[in-house]
């Protein structure tokens, strides 16, 4: 006798994505989420009028044919997502506007004649963007991609871009995925963001399915025919189980999986101050990458105001700053009064009147924000993917493409759904 027929754990978008195709295919799953809201980095705090995203910022209208298919089907319109409508500026000397934009090959956007010329003649072609390891780039880090090019590309478009949205290293981080997606979303003004707060496709996907939320998950147990799921003094068995959460934490709750994919993939962390401004600042564009040669304290500034207007207050304005990752490590112990105050001191010179201007600092960290796609990750990645479906575990996250994307983690709920949904009834029933 089993408590739950399909256990998915984790309330973020890749969860209830699973647990959603799953009650449409007739299978009855739950969701199972350690935090009180459902989310997971698609979270929205709200605060004295203001919507702060905590971690996903935005989403795009081209590559994000799943996230669209379901909104629909949720009822959600289109409307409630709709085009930022605004450019990304690099910052060198001053912003410069038209970062992965054409008119960025025009103006410039920080970039020599020589680097636009290699940036535009390195983008072109595809790249799967659900399997990265195919492409012809091979398992060459964003680096090692870069190295033969003018240096400008690595140290004014490359480094700051995976370093500013991602908290990759691009020593580190493998350069097929980056580009996929790069290639796949189209130019920044196309972007969109939720009216509502970037939590709105979670809330809607929440509403039809069982979620329970405040419960975490310590363990998994796999008898190969069931599973039970073990948190606090709880234990619940199941048929099945999703582990929609980041890697590193499913390597944790089920370290008998075997998989040398879950063993090298790894996730950067991510530390935000969320600042709540007595006026706006900024513009016009939304938000502003920083290479390391040029501050090497924040690697990004985020106009939220920017992104829609009902991210603060009339008259008051929202900005976030994200730490570069090299001073990530310190930060993640520092206390939120040092974060704020060292934060805001180095995004002076890029946004003057920052500190006056600001009213609160909320400082958020991520220890698993985004899935750091190495090349050793690439190299074992297809590997895991062939043995998805066979045991009474499966996973979910944008991870299992290492492509640092909501539209990723939705794709592998999707793509775990099915999986299960196709099971024998013999063994369902067991």
């Amino acid at each position: 006798m089993t408590d739950v027929d399909v256990a998915v754990v984790g309330a973020g978008v890749a969860g209830l994505t699973a647990a959603y195709e799953l009650g449409k295919a007739g299978r009855e799953a739950r969701v199972f989420e350690a935090a009180d809201v459902v989310g997971g980095r698609m979270t929205t705090l709200r605060e004295d009028g203001y919507l702060i995203d905590t971690c996903a910022e935005q989403m795009a209208e081209r590559g994000y044919e799943e996230t669209w298919r379901l909104l629909a089907e949720l009822g959600v319109d289109p409307a409630a997502a709709p085009p930022i409508g605004r450019g990304i500026a690099m910052w060198r000397g001053r912003a410069r506007p038209g970062v992965a934009q054409t008119r960025g090959l025009v103006t410039g956007a920080g970039l020599s004649l020589r680097a636009r010329l290699d940036a535009a003649r390195l983008l072109r072609g595809t790249f799967d963007i659900e399997r990265p390891e195919h492409s012809r780039l091979g398992e060459a880090t964003v680096a090692e991609f870069a190295a033969p090019h003018h240096p400008d590309l690595l140290d004014y478009l490359l480094q700051p871009v995976v370093s500013g949205f991602f908290g990759w290293d691009p020593a580190r981080s493998a350069a097929a995925p980056l580009l996929a997606l790069l290639t796949a979303v189209g130019p920044p003004p196309t972007w969109r963001a939720y009216r509502d707060g970037m939590d709105t496709f979670a809330r809607a996907l929440a509403a039809k399915t069982d979620v329970t939320t405040g419960f975490p998950v310590d363990e998994i147990v796999d008898d190969g025919s069931s599973a039970r799921v073990r948190g606090g003094a709880w234990e619940i068995s199941a048929r099945a189980v999703v582990l929609a959460v980041p890697a590193p934490v499913a390597a944790r709750l089920h370290p008998r999986h075997g998989s040398a994919f879950l063993r090298e993939c790894s996730f950067t962390p991510v530390v935000k101050a969320h600042l709540l401004l007595d006026r706006p600042l900024g513009g016009p564009d939304y938000a502003l990458v920083v290479p390391t040669a040029e501050n090497g304290t924040v690697s990004t500034v985020i106009f939220d105001h920017l992104k829609h207007p009902g991210r603060a207050p009339e008259g008051r304005g929202l900005v976030t700053l994200m730490a570069h990752p090299a001073v990530v490590p310190e930060l993640l112990e520092a206390s939120d009064e040092a974060v704020a105050s060292r934060l805001t001191g180095a995004a002076e010179p890029l946004v003057p009147g920052l500190g006056s201007a600001t009213r609160r600092a909320i400082v958020r960290r991520v220890r698993h924000a985004l899935p750091e796609a190495t090349p050793r990750a690439l190299a074992s990645r297809s590997g895991f993917e062939a043995g998805l479906g066979r045991g009474v575990v499966d996973y979910a996250g944008d991870w299992v493409f290492l492509s640092p994307c909501s539209e990723a983690a939705v794709r592998s709920g999707v793509r775990a759904a099915l999986r299960l949904a196709v099971r024998p009834a013999k063994e369902r029933a067991r």
